[in-house]
């Protein structure tokens, strides 16, 4: 090989070697600052591709999760309130069959009819305030039932069933004018009722249906959501443990290249020697 001042191939060499190390240690505390093997479309398009497309399902699933917890609420509300509905019809009956005894006085009678329409007054407030982020499935306000999502693609839906159980209903066919001034009227009454507390049952026990539904797509999507996850990081996690090997192995690569591009450096002084 010729000796030159102008060109040091052994220099060359080694700075090649050292700026490669140097780049290598650079991705590796790139990748233990971030905890990411793949941050970036450079580092593996591909799979940076797969990671993002899996991170958007887990955002959609977010929202669809979002959207169970309200329907959550709101089944536990009308569940919550239905229940107290059912509570007060028996509260009812026991004035009705206590109004057909028709040995009682006329004080004793206003009494219980005085009772009486209390008890459907508290329903009717039962009912009015058995309400959830807007959304009552009791009063009869909203025209049709509620549909929350089921699917990150938005086009499957979970659905909760209104229930009117407003006084003078479907469900409940108790009017809110109803009296116990007679046998007579308590007698009526008392086939009504019994009615109503079959037809409050039924709807708690569909309602009940629905909101086991609910709690288990929920958990679902919880459960998918983790998986989801997991998925991306066997993706694009570094595994630090290793990481940390490479730096160290780097450090010491980085020191050897460095001494070496320096005794490369050193060699044009040979040629000093030749003229002495």
């Amino acid at each position: 090989m010729a000796i030159s001042v102008h060109t040091n191939k052994s220099a060359l060499i080694a700075l090649q070697n050292l700026n490669k190390t140097n780049d290598d240690l650079s991705d590796v505390q790139s990748r233990i600052n971030t905890g990411l093997k793949i941050g970036s479309a450079k580092d593996n398009a591909a799979v940076w591709s797969i990671a993002q497309g899996q991170r958007a399902d887990i955002g959609a699933l977010s929202a669809v999760q979002m959207s169970l917890n309200r329907a959550q609420s709101i089944a536990d509300v009308s569940a919550t309130a239905g229940q107290s509905i059912s509570d007060l019809l028996v509260q009812l009956k026991e004035k009705v069959v206590s109004a057909m005894d028709t040995s009682i006085d006329t004080s004793s009678r206003n009494a219980l009819d005085s009772d009486f329409k209390s008890i459907l007054r508290q329903i009717s407030q039962v009912v009015q305030n058995a309400s959830f982020d807007g959304a009552n499935l009791l009063d009869g306000s909203l025209a049709g039932n509620i549909k929350f999502l089921a699917n990150a693609d938005a086009n499957a839906y979970i659905t909760l069933s209104t229930r009117s159980m407003t006084l003078g209903g479907s469900i409940i066919t108790l009017a809110a004018t109803a009296s116990l001034g007679t046998v007579t009227l308590a007698t009526g009454i008392l086939a009504q009722l019994d009615t109503s507390m079959d037809n409050v049952n039924q709807a708690l026990g569909s309602l009940g249906s629905q909101t086991r539904q609910i709690e288990a797509h929920n958990k679902f999507v919880s459960k998918l959501m983790d998986t989801l996850e997991t998925g991306v990081g066997n993706l694009v996690d570094a595994d630090l443990a290793k990481e940390s090997a490479k730096l160290q192995a780097l450090q010491v690569q980085q020191q050897l290249g460095t001494q070496a591009l320096s005794i490369a450096n050193q060699a044009p002084q040979v040629i000093l020697q030749l003229f002495k």
